[in-house]
């Protein structure tokens, strides 16, 4: 008997044991996240710059638009300041794995790939994925059969055009760093149609008072999120959450109708 307590008793201390390291690995681990982008005051926020109305530069050379005015809100209700980084988009998951970012927020559309790539935010915004022409002839989808489609380098709209029916008919894709370049090239001619984002064409058109057409066909519809590290979901949920305080308490409203209009 009394070697069948001493092993009970054995068993006993190995479990609290066990346990005990359990809870060190769990606090080791602790997702910190949200505190180390409020013990350093700041939240870098990795964007394409050039990509009106979400994030861009203004004529003053400042990094302004709808993602920014979001953030900058964000920021304040979280106490701390707003740092925002210009990266390359076609290497944004390596700038934020690396570290040199918090998040990537800028009109990113949801795919798997990103869904399985990082930890991403509740949807916050809805968008299409559309042709714009020049040309007032190309004003069917089937038109731009045998055509040049530019599209930005690294984005969802390039996948979604490669795998379609309407590129693998085009005579070439053109890839861009950006939409701008990419729309600026169609004001030149050097290709026949860009596809991007409904947002950024239709903001870009009137901001520069082009007579060009959306095409009614587009390929898909889609969700803008933020993108956090694998791991800060403490950072992500805080967003989440204030991003929906904002909305119930109309701060996102009045942001939306600055850019978009009610």
């Amino acid at each position: 008997m009394k070697k069948i307590f001493a092993m009970l008793a054995a068993f006993a201390c190995a479990a609290v044991f066990s346990a005990c390291n359990d809870q060190k690995a769990e606090q080791s681990t602790a997702d910190e996240s949200l505190n180390k982008v409020k013990a350093a005051g700041e939240f870098v926020l990795g964007l394409d710059d050039s990509f009106p109305p979400m994030g861009f530069r203004d004529k003053d050379n400042n990094i302004v638009g709808f993602d920014i005015d979001l953030a900058t809100e964000v920021c304040a209700r979280l106490g701390v300041k707003l740092k925002t980084q210009p990266i390359s988009w076609d290497a944004k998951e390596q700038e934020l794995n690396t570290g040199k970012i918090d998040c990537i927020w800028n009109g990113m559309s949801v795919d798997s790939a990103r869904a399985a790539a990082m930890n991403l935010s509740d949807a916050y915004l809805t968008n299409r994925m559309i042709f714009t022409v020049k040309d007032k002839a190309l004003t069917k989808l089937e038109a731009l059969k045998g055509k040049k489609i530019a599209v930005q380098n690294g984005s969802t709209a390039q996948k979604l055009l490669d795998a379609s029916e309407a590129g693998k008919a085009a005579k070439e894709i053109v890839p861009f760093d950006d939409n701008q370049t990419a729309l600026m090239d169609l004001d030149k001619g050097g290709v026949d149609a860009v596809f991007l984002d409904e947002i950024v064409a239709k903001y870009w058109i009137v901001e520069n008072a082009k007579d060009y057409i959306v095409l009614e066909e587009g390929l898909s519809d889609e969700v803008y999120a933020v993108g956090f590290r694998k791991n800060d979901k403490a950072l992500r949920n805080a967003v989440n959450s204030t991003l929906a305080a904002m909305k119930a308490d109309g701060k996102f409203d009045e942001i939306y109708a600055k850019w978009f209009g009610k």
